[in-house]
């Protein structure tokens, strides 16, 4: 990953975290006006925390320290009765940090080591991956998902299907459901979205990836055709950053592939390919989800892939196959 985007995106933590430190620090200040009290028990606090600390470095009574959290207590439920009358609760006067999980620091520390936080990450990837990939993520959204613009006719002779395009549309819809709640199990299988152009399989993509974020995890975005020449470029070494996608690719918690089908293959490719699936797969340190989406059908799928590639997706990815009109010209 480009440090000059490491380094830009740190700067704009530490202002982050800053501002939010100040404004919580402004709120306290007028409060402190407000109610008197609660800066002498905010004091009468941190006089305490300081001599719990003393008092255990030189003594072993455990009835010391059991009077001394209860004093804290009686303090802490004190100040949270103020609150209450103010129309406040606890959490007001604590800094509003856009990620609890590093606190706006961009690394979260655990057994004295740091790892780079899931948003930190995932703001480098939409820099210098995703691009305008997934950024109409305000857009495309479950919040502006309709079943609407599917047809409730059926045309099995057209579509080969018993159900309408708006019921099979309601199934994937719910598939894609289940696959959001259940992403941390192992055993919920992928999604396969197949069909043609403009029937909302980038879209439906984009909804489930916001979702994912939610959860604190990160998305990659990739076409097919881009993701597989960065690989040829990795492998032959054209370009010194393209282990780092590689990695990627193989460790994001959600890998998007756009486009399959439309990438000019060789056998190399074909290997690439089959190995990103199978590695996603069999990941043991952590549960790692892929969504592939294509214009080709199984039966093209099986005449373009070898036997390798199209057995994984059959096996353990659920195949929804989108029918109908053109969505694009309805909305």
């Amino acid at each position: 990953m480009s440090s000059s985007n490491l380094k830009t995106l740190l700067t704009e933590y530490e202002k982050k975290r800053m501002h939010a430190l100040y404004e919580a620090e402004e709120k306290k200040l007028e409060l402190y006006k407000k109610e008197p009290l609660l800066q002498k028990i905010d004091d009468e606090l941190s006089k305490e925390a300081i001599s719990i600390s003393k008092k255990m470095l030189v003594s072993n009574d455990p009835s010391l320290l059991i009077n001394l959290n209860k004093k804290l207590s009686d303090l802490k439920n004190e100040k949270k009765n103020i609150l209450s009358s103010l129309g406040k609760d606890e959490n007001y006067l604590k800094p509003q940090y856009d990620c609890y999980d590093c606190l706006d620091t961009g690394y979260i520390t655990s057994s004295y080591e740091s790892v780079m936080c899931h948003c930190l990450k995932q703001k480098l990837f939409n820099l210098e991956y995703n691009k305008s990939n997934i950024s109409n993520l305000e857009k495309d959204n479950f919040n502006n998902f309709s079943f609407d613009v599917y047809s409730n006719d059926i045309n099995e002779e057209k579509y080969h299907s018993k159900l309408s395009p708006r019921k099979n549309m309601e199934f994937i819809f719910n598939l894609s459901n289940r696959f959001i709640e259940n992403f941390n199990d192992q055993n919920e299988k992928n999604l396969l979205f197949s069909g043609n152009t403009g029937l909302g399989k980038s879209f439906l993509s984009s909804c489930i990836a916001g979702e994912i974020l939610k959860k604190g995890k990160t998305v990659l975005y990739q076409t097919a055709p881009i993701m597989l020449d960065t690989i040829m470029d990795y492998r032959f070494g054209k370009n010194n950053t393209s282990k780092d996608i590689y990695d990627n690719l193989l460790n994001v918690d959600l890998l998007i592939i756009d486009d399959l089908g439309t990438e000019c293959i060789n056998n190399m490719k074909f290997s690439e390919l089959f190995n990103i699936i199978n590695t996603r797969l069999l990941n043991s340190k952590k549960v790692t989800k892929t969504i592939i989406s294509t214009n080709l059908s199984l039966d093209n799928l099986f005449a373009t892939y070898d036997e390798r590639i199209v057995s994984r997706l059959v096996g353990n990815y659920n195949l929804c196959y989108f029918f109908g009109e053109d969505i694009r010209f309805k909305k």
